[in-house]
């Protein structure tokens, strides 16, 4: 009897738990379904902000890849514009030139020898040469521009600086001879008669781009240098030149060429006369 009475309380304890159970789960499983939805709910956010992530760096990399190919494009067009167009090398203008030739001064270097060859008015130290002399030197044309200044197409305006060497002859004695009277010969030295040409002048040459090369000098600077000096001891004169010639480009910048020149003082060098013509070639090397 006892064990029974245990047994209904024991079914009746189980039956309380039961209706327990059944009163709590409902609201149990509501609240895991309303977590299950938020999990879903983020993870679909996360979802989305991870495309949108994406989604700016294919864009970003296609921004890239438009402005690289653009540069690309360009780059080939520059190259495809050098090609067909290929720079040249730039002109070599200046001129540096070995020269030399023949000169005719208009006077003698000195007077005669006196009245009656006494020697009465006879220099002491210029010496009555003859009037033709070799002469050696070089010069340096630099090249300015080749339209003259925007006035010619194909001139070249250039300047020209030069120095000259001249000789004319000896003088089988010097000055002292006729100082020292009586001084033999062979105790005095020879006289070599030269002078020294510095010279600044415009050059204007035609036909830019050809071989052949006509030019002219309206007029240049001349400084001489005379020796001996005068008998007042000058040694120095100014004066002009005029010119005109030709220039031919044989091979590789390597230039021959040939010049005639009239050359004017301002005035003597105290008696002594350094007027005249000069008449010679060159070879001249580009650079």
């Amino acid at each position: 009897m006892k064990l029974k009475k245990t047994q209904i309380a024991l079914g009746l304890a189980t039956a309380t738990l039961s209706m327990a159970g059944a009163l709590v789960s409902p609201q149990a499983v509501a609240d895991a379904k309303v977590e299950a939805l938020e999990a879903q709910v983020n993870q679909m956010s996360e979802m989305l902000q991870q495309m949108q992530n994406e989604l700016s760096r294919v864009r970003d990399a296609a921004s890239r890849s438009a402005a690289d190919t653009a540069k690309v494009q360009e780059l080939d067009e520059w190259a495809a514009s050098v090609k067909a167009n290929p720079a040249s090398a730039a002109e070599k203008d200046h001129l540096f030139a070995v020269r030399g030739g023949w000169q005719r001064f208009n006077n003698t270097r000195g007077s005669s020898a006196g009245l009656a060859n006494s020697g009465i008015g006879e220099d002491i130290l210029t010496s009555p040469t003859d009037e033709d002399a070799f002469y050696i030197g070089g010069a340096i044309d630099f090249n300015m521009n080749n339209d003259l200044f925007g006035l010619m197409d194909d001139t070249s305006f250039g300047i020209e600086l030069g120095v000259e060497y001249s000789e004319l002859g000896d003088r089988k004695h010097n000055g002292l001879q006729n100082v020292i009277v009586g001084a033999p010969v062979n105790l005095l030295q020879n006289v070599t008669v030269n002078m020294l040409r510095i010279s600044a002048a415009p050059k204007i040459k035609f036909m830019h781009g050809s071989k052949f090369r006509p030019w002219l000098i309206p007029a240049g600077l001349d400084i001489n240098i005379i020796s001996p000096p005068s008998d007042a001891v000058t040694v120095l004169n100014t004066g002009m030149q005029f010119g005109g010639g030709v220039d031919y480009d044989l091979f590789r910048g390597i230039v021959l060429g040939a010049d005639v020149r009239y050359h004017e003082s301002f005035d003597n060098v105290d008696g002594v006369d350094t007027d005249g013509f000069s008449l010679g070639g060159s070879v001249g090397f580009k650079f």
